[in-house]
């Protein structure tokens, strides 16, 4: 694993991302790292402030058996994996929204329901500094909805009903306490 990944408490987490002027060779190398953190991790992506970063790049890798429909088909055919979004931006959102249990790297041992929505549009530069253009849907929308609400300082559990959070309240009030205190 190249990063450590930031944990909840750390206040990176809440900070928005500043864009990225340049696409070089020492961008590619960070996304390569921030992939190989992710998957050491066991995660399908990772937001350069969960390693304490504040600029604009997320990455996502989402295994094809969760990128299928009910008779599985591939649902994002055009989005080839891993996707390095830099400067993502999400232009447009289906008004259908479907609540799913979501975790995050930042949060171990933390998960819940989230409500997102199915399909999005996004804009972003590839790791070549091309800029693309995706309509993303399912598990994938969800994954690259997670990523930019990281680089926007917006965490999962800001999203979740106020009673789910409050079940979480001493959890993540101990998190951020041993984080604060290792700062």
């Amino acid at each position: 694993m190249k990063y450590v990944i930031t944990q909840y408490g750390n206040p990176v987490l809440r900070e928005k991302a500043t864009p990225i002027k340049e696409v070089d060779d020492a961008m590619r190398v960070l996304a390569d790292d921030m992939l190989e953190t992710m998957r050491a991790a066991e995660g399908v992506g990772l937001a350069a402030q969960q390693i304490d970063k504040t600029i604009a790049i997320c990455v996502v890798d989402v295994p094809k058996v969760y990128d299928v429909d009910a008779e599985g088909n591939p649902l994002n055919p055009e989005a080839e994996m891993p996707l390095v979004l830099i400067n993502p931006e999400i232009t447009g959102y289906s008004p259908a929204t479907e609540t799913g249990d979501e975790g995050c790297l930042s949060f171990p041992g933390v998960s819940g329901p989230v409500p997102r929505s199915i399909e999005i549009d996004v804009q972003f530069l590839d790791r070549q500094g091309l800029p693309r253009e995706l309509h993303l849907q399912g598990f994938v929308a969800r994954a690259v909805q997670h990523e930019i609400d990281h680089l926007n300082g917006i965490l999962f559990i800001d999203r979740m009903s106020a009673v789910k959070r409050i079940t979480l309240s001493g959890r993540l009030k101990r998190m951020r306490r041993e984080t604060q205190a290792s700062l």
